[in-house]
C-alpha cells in the first residue's frame, strides 16, 4: 500500500507544479496588460518630472520579447506543455521511474522527451534572442546626448532632420516658419509621403533652448490609445489654454524630413505610444492538425486507459482463480499482498507497454517533414524576384500544411496589391477628353511614341511617360481652360519641393497622386519651384511667378476635397479645388450644366478602366468676399470648442458657385499577376478581403483594378455611418444581400450556412473605418459578419491596425476558418500576428512585416504557388503521414493486448525489447519521412491549372475524426491477423521429426516480421510518387530488419553479452528453414488453457517483478530440459516448477521477471539444448 501512496502522492505533486505554473503565467500576463486600465485623462507638465513620477507613466523602454533568462525555462516550458502529447509522455516517463510497474526502461522515454523539448526550446529562444536584440537596438537609440529608453514623460526633447521620433510629442517649436515641420509616418500607416505638422502658434517661437528650459505648460489629454488619426488635449499656459489636435503631434515611428530641427514635449512614452498600443502581441500559433492532434491524443489515451483496465480485470480473475494455486512455489513480491493490487500494478504496466500507440518519434517526424517543406519554400525559383533580388522565406517550421486550408485572406492594399507608383494617364479638359488613344496602345501592348517634353520644357521630368500629343499641342497653342486647369495641378496641392541643383527637382507629396498630379503639371509647362508658409512660386510657360497663399483648406475624409485660395502678380483672388467628383459636382455654379454632362461621362469612362478620379474647379473671389470670410475663418480657427466643426463649416460657406475645369484620371499600378492571381484564388473557394488606411475611392477604385470588383455585381454595398443606428440600418438596407438576410418578415429559421446558399448573385461591401469600428461592437458583430461574408469581395477602408486585427479575430471568432493576412508596412504587423498565418511583402515600406511575419516573399502573385502547390503539397504530406502513422503504431501495439490474454495478463511483451526501440525508429521512420516530405499527388502546374484541388484542404477531408478512427480500425484488423494468424499455424506445429517447434522466441520473430513486411508494403501501396528517397530508404529499413534481426539472434553476441542478447543464432535459422518449408510443423505456443479438468494448469503467471523484461511462461518445453535445471548448473534461475499430468508429463516453467534471470538462464539452457 505504501507504493500506492507513493504514486499518489507524486501524481499530485505533478499536478501542483502544474496548476502553480499556470497561476504564475497568468498572473504575469494580467501585468503585462496592466496599462490598458487607465485613467479618464493624462496630465503632463512639462520640465517636471518629480511630478509627472506621481502618476507613475510607463518609460520609453519597450519589450516586444516573450521571455528572459528568469521565466524563460518556466514559460517555454508551461508553452510546450499546452502539446497535450509531452504531457503525456511526460506522465508515461515519471510511471517508469517506478521498478514495481515498470515493463521497459525508462531511457526509452526521457531521451526522445528531452530531445523534443530541446530542440524547440532552442528554436523558441533563437527567435526570442532576435526580439530582444531589436529591443536593445531600439532603446539603445541616441538622442543627442541619451538614450531613448532614458527618455520620460514630461521631458522637452530636440529631433534632427532624418531622425525617428523617439516618443509621441506635442510639436512646440521648429526652424522652420510658424512652426511647421514634414514627417514620413510609414513605420504608422505604410505611407512613404510626408506630412505636415503645425506646433500651437504661442510656442512656435520657443525655439531658444533658454526658453524651452523655463517652459512650464501643462497638457490634459485623451488616455493612450491606438487611435492614430485623432488627439484631443488642451495646451494651460500663463492662465490661457489653447486647443490641441492631431496636427500638433509628432508620432513615435515618424521620420523627421526636410527639417532642419524641431522640439517637442513628450505625451505618450513606451508601450503608450500609438505605435506601441496598435502592435499586436506575439502569439503561439498552432495549426488545426495540431489541434485535432491533441484532441487524439485524449482520445488515445482514453483507449489506452480502457485497454488497461480490460487486462487489469483479466489479471485479478487470473490471479485469483489460477496464480493462488501457486503461492507455494512463486509467491507474490513483498509490495503484492493480494490479487486487487497486483492487477492495479498489472495496469500501469500495460499502460507503459501500450503507449506505442502514439510514439514521442511521431512528434520528431512531424518537426522534420515541416522543416523539409520549408527548405522547398526557400529554395522554389518560382518564387524567386530577380528584380530585387528576393527569395521566399518561410520564417516558422510550424504552419505548411495550414497554408493548404485557407479560406480567408486579409490584403493590404499600398505596396502589397498594388507597387504604390501613381502614373498620369487621362484628364478631361473643358470637354475634351485625353489620354485615351495613350490607354488603348499601352493596354493592347501596342508600339507606341512616348512623348519628348525636353524641348518644349528644360525642367520637365524625364521619367514622366505620356502619349496624346493633342493634350501637349492645347498647352502650346494657349488654350485658356489648359492653362487654368494644369495652373490648378501646380498651386493645389501640400506638395514639397527640394532643388538639388539647378533643374533637378525632387517632390515630397504627401500621397503619390498628389505627387503625380504636380508632375504632370510641370511636364506640361506649370512647374511648381518651390513655398513658403504665405507664398507658392511657379513657372508657367517658361516665366517665374509667385502666388501669395491665403489660405489652404485642408483634405478630410468628411469633404473628400481640398481648396486654396492665393493671390496672383495682377491682384486677383482665386480659389482652386480638387476633389471627388460626387461632392464637388453639387458645388458648380448652375452654368457649367452642359460641361459638367461631359465631364460626368467621361469620369464614368475613367471608372471603369480601374482610374483613380478627381474633379477640378476653381471660383474668382472679390476682395470683400475674401475679407468677410477671412474673418469667419480666423475666428473658427481659434474656437476652442467644436473647432473642426466651425473650420468645415466656413470651408462650405466658400466653396460654393465654383466653375468646372476639368477631371483627372490617375493609375495606382497593380504589382504584376495581381489581377490573375485573385482570380485563381477565387476559384481554389478562397475569400479575399482587403484593409487598408487609404480612402474610400482609392480602395474601390483598386477593386475594380484588380477585378475583386467588376460591373457585373448584383450591388456594392456602401457603409460609410457615423452612428450606430446608421450602420445598422444600412447593413440591413432593402436589395439584395441585405434584404435576402434581413428582411421581415423573416422566413422560417435557418442555419447560417444554409441562408448563404440560398442568395442568389454577387455582391460586394466597401465599409469605411469609423462605421467598421461600430460593426465591430458586440452586439453588431455578427450581423456584420453575416452580411459580409455573403459577399464576393469585402473592402475596409481607412482602417486602423488595430482594427485589421480585429477584423481577423472576428472571423476567427464566428467562421471557424483558417485565416492568412498579407502585408507590407509596420502598420500590418497587428494583423499579420492576429491570422493564423502571416505574409510579409519585402516591399518600399521596409522589412517590419517581414520581421513579424511567418511567411515572406517579394510579390503579390507568389502567394498563388505558396497556397495552391507549396500548401497543398504540405497539408497532403502531413495527412498521409499521420493516417499511416497511426495504422502502422496501432498494428504493432494491439499485439500486446491480443497476447495479453495467452500470458496470465502478466505484462509480458510479445517482442523483444531490441525490436520495440528500434521499430519506429530505424524500422519504419525513414519510409514514411519521405512519404511525408516528397509524396505528391499531381505536379504543382497542374495544381495551379486547377485550383478546385485545394478545397479538400479547406474542408478539412483528408485528415480528420472519421479518417482517424478507420486509420486505427485498419491498425487494430491488422494486429487481430498479425497475432492469431502465427498463433494458430504454430500452436500445434512439429517437424518431421516430431520434435515440436513453436516457442516464443519462434513466435515473436514470426510476429515481428511480419509486422515489418505488412507496414512495408502498406507504404508502398500509399505513396504516390516515387523518388530516390523513397526506393533507398523503404527497401534500405526492410533490408535493415534482416541485418539486425541476425546479428542480435547470433551466437557471438550470445556468448559475449548473454545477459542481453536473449536469443540465439541457431533457434533463429530453424525458424527461417521451417518458414520456407511447406509442410509447417508446430509445437506447443502456450499450454493449453482451455482444458475441462481444472487439475491441469495451462497459464503461468509471473513471480517477481522487476528489471526491463517481465516473464510468463515459456512457450514449449523438450524432454530433459527440466532435469537440467534441477542439475544446478544453472543457477541463476528463481523459480521452477514441474507439474506431473495424470497420463503424460508436461514440463512448464515458470521464469522470474528478473532481468538477470531471464536473459540469462533461459538462453543458456535453451543454448545448451539446441547445441
Amino acid at each position: 500500500m505504501r507504493l500506492a501512496l507513493d504514486i499518489i502522492t507524486l501524481v499530485c505533486m505533478c499536478e501542483y507544479v502544474c496548476v502553480h505554473v499556470c497561476v504564475c503565467v497568468c498572473t504575469a500576463l494580467q501585468n503585462d496588460q496592466s496599462f490598458d486600465f487607465k485613467k479618464e485623462e493624462r496630465r503632463v507638465r512639462a520640465n517636471d518630472r518629480e511630478y509627472n513620477e506621481k502618476f507613475q507613466y510607463a518609460s520609453n523602454c519597450i519589450m516586444t520579447s516573450k521571455y528572459n533568462i528568469i521565466t524563460f525555462l518556466p514559460v517555454n516550458l508551461f508553452e510546450q506543455f499546452q502539446e497535450v502529447a509531452n504531457t503525456y509522455f511526460l506522465f508515461l516517463l515519471i510511471l517508469q521511474l517506478i521498478p514495481q510497474i515498470s515493463s521497459l526502461s525508462w531511457f526509452t522515454t526521457i531521451v526522445p522527451l528531452a530531445l523534443v523539448l530541446s530542440i524547440t526550446a532552442v528554436k523558441d529562444a533563437t527567435d526570442d534572442y532576435f526580439r530582444h536584440k531589436s529591443d536593445n537596438q531600439v532603446n539603445n537609440r541616441q538622442l543627442q546626448n541619451e538614450k531613448w529608453m532614458n527618455v520620460r514623460v514630461g521631458d522637452i526633447i530636440k529631433l534632427e532632420n532624418n531622425q525617428f521620433v523617439a516618443a509621441d510629442l506635442l510639436l512646440l517649436s521648429s526652424t522652420e516658419p510658424h512652426g511647421l515641420c514634414y514627417i514620413e509616418t510609414a513605420e504608422l500607416d505604410g505611407e512613404t509621403n510626408m506630412k505636415v505638422r503645425q506646433s500651437v502658434s504661442v510656442t512656435s517661437e520657443l525655439g531658444d533652448p533658454n526658453n524651452l528650459a523655463s517652459f512650464d505648460g501643462e497638457v490634459v489629454c485623451e488616455p493612450p490609445n491606438n487611435k492614430l488619426d485623432r488627439f484631443s488635449g488642451t495646451l494651460y499656459w500663463r492662465e490661457k489654454k489653447y486647443s490641441l489636435t492631431n496636427q500638433n503631434m509628432l508620432l513615435r515611428g515618424c521620420v523627421l524630413r526636410n527639417t532642419e530641427a524641431c522640439y517637442g514635449l513628450v505625451i505618450f512614452a513606451g508601450p503608450d505610444t500609438k505605435l506601441m498600443q496598435n502592435s499586436g502581441r506575439t502569439k503561439f500559433k498552432r495549426t488545426s492538425i495540431d489541434r485535432l492532434m491533441n484532441t487524439l491524443v485524449l482520445w488515445i489515451f482514453g483507449f489506452l486507459v480502457c485497454m488497461g483496465m480490460i487486462l487489469a480485470v483479466g489479471n485479478a480473475g487470473w490471479e485469483k482463480e489460477v496464480g493462488s494455486l501457486f503461492q507455494s512455489y512463486l509467491a507474490w513480491d513483498t509490495p503484492v499482498n493480494n490479487f486487487l493490487f497486483s492487477a492495479f500494478l498489472s495496469f500501469w504496466s500495460y499502460v507503459i507497454i501500450l503507449n506505442t500507440v502514439v510514439p514521442i518519434s511521431l512528434y520528431v517526424s512531424v518537426e522534420v517533414i515541416r522543416l523539409g517543406h520549408s527548405y522547398f519554400i526557400n529554395w522554389d525559383q518560382q518564387m524567386f524576384c530577380s528584380q530585387c533580388n528576393t527569395a521566399a522565406e518561410a520564417r516558422t517550421t510550424t504552419l505548411n500544411e495550414e497554408l493548404g486550408q485557407v479560406e480567408y485572406i486579409f490584403s493590404d492594399k499600398t505596396g502589397t496589391l498594388t507597387q504604390n507608383i501613381m502614373t498620369f494617364n487621362k484628364c478631361s479638359i473643358n470637354g475634351q477628353s485625353y489620354g485615351a488613344y495613350q490607354y488603348f496602345l499601352i493596354n493592347h501592348r501596342s508600339h507606341a511614341c512616348m512623348l519628348d517634353f525636353t524641348p518644349f520644357n528644360p525642367l520637365a521630368d524625364p521619367d514622366f511617360c505620356f502619349y496624346d500629343d493633342k493634350l501637349l499641342e492645347s498647352v502650346k497653342v494657349g488654350d485658356s481652360c489648359t492653362h487654368e486647369f494644369f495652373r490648378l495641378l501646380s498651386l493645389c496641392h501640400t506638395v514639397m519641393s527640394e532643388e538639388k541643383s539647378e533643374g533637378e527637382l525632387v517632390y515630397k507629396a504627401q500621397s503619390p497622386d498628389e505627387g503625380a498630379l504636380v508632375t504632370a503639371a510641370r511636364n506640361f509647362g506649370f512647374v511648381f519651384r518651390s513655398r513658403t508658409p504665405g507664398t507658392i512660386t511657379t513657372t508657367e510657360m517658361g516665366r517665374t511667378v509667385t502666388y501669395s497663399l491665403l489660405a489652404i483648406l485642408d483634405f478630410n475624409n468628411i469633404r473628400k476635397r481640398m481648396s486654396v485660395i492665393v493671390r496672383n502678380p495682377e491682384g486677383r483672388i482665386r480659389l482652386y479645388c480638387k476633389g471627388a467628383d460626387t461632392v464637388l459636382l453639387e458645388r458648380l455654379h448652375p452654368c457649367n450644366q452642359e460641361v459638367m454632362s461631359i465631364t460626368s461621362d467621361h469620369l464614368n469612362e475613367y471608372a471603369t478602366d480601374g482610374l483613380r478620379t478627381l474633379a477640378l474647379a476653381y471660383r474668382d473671389l472679390s476682395e470683400d468676399e475674401w475679407e468677410a470670410w477671412s474673418e469667419s475663418h480666423r475666428f473658427a480657427d481659434k474656437a476652442t470648442d467644436c473647432r473642426e466643426d466651425r473650420l468645415a463649416a466656413a470651408y462650405e460657406e466658400i466653396e460654393q458657385n465654383m466653375m468646372l475645369l476639368g477631371a483627372t484620371a490617375i493609375e495606382d499600378k497593380l504589382q504584376e499577376g495581381v489581377p490573375e492571381t485573385i482570380a485563381v484564388l477565387s476559384l481554389a473557394n478562397i475569400k479575399i478581403w482587403v484593409l487598408t488606411g487609404d480612402k474610400q475611392e482609392t480602395a474601390v477604385n483598386i477593386g475594380y483594378s484588380c477585378k475583386m470588383l467588376t460591373d457585373d455585381m448584383t450591388e456594392v454595398f456602401i457603409i460609410s455611418g457615423h452612428t450606430v443606428q446608421s450602420v445598422r440600418q444600412e447593413l440591413r438596407r432593402g436589395g439584395g444581400v441585405g434584404k435576402q438576410l434581413h428582411g421581415s418578415p423573416p422566413p422560417p429559421p435557418l442555419p447560417l450556412s444554409n441562408l448563404m446558399d440560398n442568395i442568389s448573385g454577387e455582391f460586394a461591401l466597401v465599409i469605411n473605418g469609423h462605421s467598421l469600428a461600430h460593426a465591430l461592437e458586440a452586439d453588431m458583430e455578427a450581423e456584420f459578419v453575416s452580411t459580409a461574408c455573403a459577399c464576393k469581395a469585402v473592402i475596409c477602408c481607412r482602417v486602423t491596425p488595430l482594427q485589421k486585427a480585429q477584423v481577423v479575430e472576428l472571423i476567427k471568432k464566428h467562421k471557424k476558418a483558417v485565416t492568412l493576412a498579407i502585408g507590407d508596412g509596420a502598420n500590418d504587423i497587428s494583423m499579420i500576428k492576429s491570422a493564423h498565418i502571416g505574409v510579409g511583402i519585402s516591399g518600399q515600406e521596409g522589412i517590419q512585416a517581414v520581421l513579424a511575419s511567418d511567411y515572406s516573399f517579394s510579390q503579390f502573385r507568389f502567394l498563388q504557388r505558396l497556397l495552391l502547390v507549396h500548401g497543398r503539397w504540405s497539408y497532403l504530406r502531413m495527412c498521409r503521414f499521420l493516417c499511416y502513422f497511426f495504422y502502422k503504431n496501432f498494428a504493432f501495439t494491439m499485439v500486446h493486448f491480443w497476447f495479453g490474454f495467452f500470458c496470465g495478463f502478466s505484462a509480458q511483451t510479445v517482442y523483444d525489447q531490441y525490436f520495440i526501440t528500434l521499430f519506429n525508429i530505424v524500422y519504419t521512420s525513414l519510409p514514411v519521412l519521405a512519404m511525408g516530405i516528397f509524396d505528391q499527388d499531381v505536379p504543382d502546374h497542374r495544381s495551379l491549372e486547377y485550383p478546385k484541388l485545394y478545397e479538400p484542404g479547406q474542408l478539412n477531408l483528408l485528415f480528420n475524426k472519421r479518417e482517424f478512427f478507420i486509420c486505427i480500425a485498419q491498425g487494430i484488423y491488422t494486429s487481430v491477423v498479425l497475432f492469431f494468424v502465427p498463433y494458430a499455424v504454430l500452436s500445434n506445429a512439429t517437424q518431421s521429426n516430431g520434435v515440436p517447434l513453436a516457442d516464443y522466441q519462434t513466435f515473436a520473430v514470426t510476429t515481428a516480421t511480419a509486422l515489418v513486411i505488412v507496414v512495408s508494403v502498406q507504404i508502398v501501396l500509399d505513396t504516390g510518387f516515387w523518388t530516390v528517397f523513397n526506393h533507398v530508404f523503404v527497401w534500405g529499413s526492410l533490408g535493415s530488419y534482416f541485418i539486425i534481426m541476425f546479428a542480435l539472434h547470433s551466437q557471438t553476441l550470445f556468448r559475449i553479452f548473454p545477459n542481453q542478447f536473449h536469443f540465439v543464432g541457431s533457434s533463429l535459422l530453424s525458424f527461417l528453414s521451417h518458414m520456407c518449408t511447406s509442410k509447417t510443423n508446430t509445437v506447443i505456443f502456450l499450454s493449453r488453457c482451455h482444458s475441462a479438468n481444472t487439475d491441469f494448469v495451462s497459464e503461468g503467471r509471473l513471480g517477481a517483478r522487476g528489471g526491463s523484461r517481465r516473464s510468463g511462461y515459456a512457450f514449449a518445453h523438450q524432454e530433459g530440459f527440466g532435469e537440467l535445471i534441477t542439475s544446478g548448473k544453472n543457477m541463476r534461475l528463481s523459480s521452477l516448477t514441474v507439474i506431473k499430468k495424470k497420463k503424460n508429463f508436461t514440463h512448464t516453467v515458470f521464469l522470474s521477471q528478473n532481468a538477470s534471470v531471464t536473459s540469462g538462464s533461459l538462453q543458456e539452457a535453451t543454448y545448451r539444448l539446441m547445441t
